[in-house]
């Protein structure tokens, strides 16, 4: 289809149906993606129709929940972590999910950033395991769900500076499953480390304003060990966070998945699909008051970056990633316009 051209008429579902959704904890954005997608396909099924979203945690919890049948579609974050529950590798898989199917990727350009503050002696985050007993860090869990908390835990490993080791030295671990009350703590001095993600969102300007930062080079061996496991490294360019003097290189932490099983109907999968890609824009709107360096969605989707996933595409996906290859998106009767 060339670009600019008008897509194909739109697809209905006639019948009744019935679809579960998995979000986050009630207030982020997988929250915000499940409630455009319920909205779009309800307005295109069954007058009976029902739609309802569990609040979840965005890690293994949903994939665990789909795969159980507890809900139809869900959403999860960072792509890597798909790619590993898929496989049944890596510190967050188990055994392999092969049923595991995806719908598209929602761009989410985020990084894993180890912060200290500047008066510990560590240039590296191997350098931590020499000052362990001053140590006290903020992060998240590793308890096979929280997926930072995995990332965070298994590259201290990698760096030589393991939890465990660390905890017996006199370092302290502060966990909270999001990331924000974390960085308040390292903003307010109730911790001197932070290990984590979504460094688009304000919180991460405030983490120098009462005290020096340094952000640590996860280092090659912890980059490797990753990349053993199909997850990359990425940059974060100067100047993006308060003190970042330098090109930051560090463990990525991107993209938001929306997955199903590979039994979910196909006229579903297209549907979801097609209100994926055609009314890409009215979730875009809850964004655009934001920097597009800043956002926790980036805009504009491009549907060839949705159509890139960690796993297989569900084959109604593919479809109506094809059908809709160059078509403009729906630009009316959005509620955010």
């Amino acid at each position: 289809m060339t670009a600019g051209v008008r897509a194909p008429a739109e697809p209905r579902i006639e019948r009744d149906i019935t679809l579960q959704f998995r979000a986050d904890w009630g207030q982020a954005n997988m929250t915000r993606i499940c409630g455009w997608l319920a909205q779009e396909i309800g307005d295109r099924s069954g007058a009976g129709s029902r739609f309802a979203t569990w609040a979840g945690r965005g890690g293994r919890d949903q994939t665990d929940a789909l795969l159980t049948g507890e809900v139809d579609i869900t959403v999860m974050t960072p792509a890597p972590a798909v790619r590993l529950v898929f496989d049944g590798s890596g510190p967050i898989g188990v055994v392999p999910q092969p049923k595991l199917r995806a719908l598209g990727s929602i761009t989410h350009r985020d990084r894993l950033i180890v912060a200290v503050d500047s008066s510990l002696a560590a240039q590296t985050v191997t350098d931590l395991a020499e000052v362990a007993d001053r140590l006290i860090i903020a992060t998240c869990p590793a308890d096979g769900i929280n997926t930072v908390g995995l990332a965070a835990h298994h590259g201290l490993r990698l760096a030589g500076a393991d939890p465990e080791s660390l905890l017996a030295k006199g370092a302290r671990f502060a966990y909270w499953e999001r990331p924000f009350p974390a960085l308040h703590a390292f903003t307010t001095g109730a911790a001197n480390v932070l290990i984590n993600e979504a460094i688009m969102m304000p919180a991460w300007q405030h983490i120098a304003d009462r005290r020096p930062v340094r952000y640590l080079d996860w280092g090659n061996t912890v980059f490797d060990g990753f990349a053993e496991l199909g997850w990359g490294a990425a940059t974060v360019p100067a100047g993006y966070l308060p003190g970042l003097e330098t090109e930051l290189r560090t463990l990525d932490f991107a993209d938001l998945v929306v997955l199903c099983r590979d039994d979910l109907p196909d006229d579903i999968a297209y549907l979801t699909t097609w209100c994926m890609v055609q009314q890409r824009t009215a979730l875009e709107a809850q964004y655009r008051h934001m920097d597009p360096d800043h956002t926790p969605v980036g805009y504009p989707l491009d549907p060839a970056a949705m159509a890139t996933t960690p796993v297989p595409l569900h084959p109604a996906a593919r479809r109506a990633y094809a059908d809709l290859a160059g078509a403009e998106p729906a630009l009316d009767g959005l509620i955010w316009s």
